[in-house]
């Protein structure tokens, strides 16, 4: 679907396919996680920052509060990862989980336990077509599809280059999940 270009008199015109970058659709989808994942945290109240270089990992999210217990400023590592090769969760789709495929380095530096810094995997589903990622309306931006979060500590590699997870559809990642998890954390367990 096109967006509506309004002409001189401020009403729309026909509805035209607008033209797009040129930026690989990979890098786009990468923008877009990290776009989702900045709106996620400022509703939540947690900052930002990415280590450079990364290391495997591409964020840290700190979020203060006055419950925490094990210090005032909790802090875990984020991974993301996006795909359009899974389809969103529907009514008639709805196993409780999908599947997801991870590089065993990546999945060991996910999985490692005892840790310091909890790490979660946060895999956002997106549209094959980047014209259907967003609609911006007056009151609104629809973002499609979402992001899920699962914590991988202990996940064993079972692959020889690579490992199948799953990612629970009931753990979306919202300003809320992001909340609950920091206080679980913030009270010195687990994300």
């Amino acid at each position: 679907m096109a967006l509506a270009q309004p002409e001189s008199g401020g009403l729309p015109s026909q509805r035209t396919t607008p033209t797009r970058g040129s930026l690989a659709t990979t890098a786009c989808m990468e923008t877009l996680q990290v776009g989702y994942l900045h709106a996620v945290a400022a509703a939540a109240g947690c900052s930002l920052s990415q280590p450079f270089p990364d290391n495997g990992i591409d964020w840290h999210v700190s979020h203060s509060a006055p419950g925490h217990t094990v210090d005032d400023e909790v802090t875990i590592k984020v991974q993301l990862k996006c795909t359009y090769q899974i389809p969103p969760r529907t009514p008639g789709n709805a196993s409780g989980a999908f599947s997801f495929t991870l590089d065993n380095d990546h999945l060991v530096k996910l999985a490692r336990t005892p840790v310091a810094v909890h790490k979660i995997l946060v895999v956002m589903l997106v549209p094959r077509n980047p014209e259907d990622w967003l609609r911006a309306d007056h009151d609104r931006l629809d973002l499609r599809h979402c992001c899920y979060w699962t914590n991988l500590a202990g996940h064993p590699v079972t692959g020889r280059r690579r490992t199948t997870v799953r990612v629970p559809t009931t753990r979306i990642f919202d300003d809320r999940a992001l909340c609950g998890i920091m206080t679980r954390v913030g009270g010195g367990g687990r994300p």
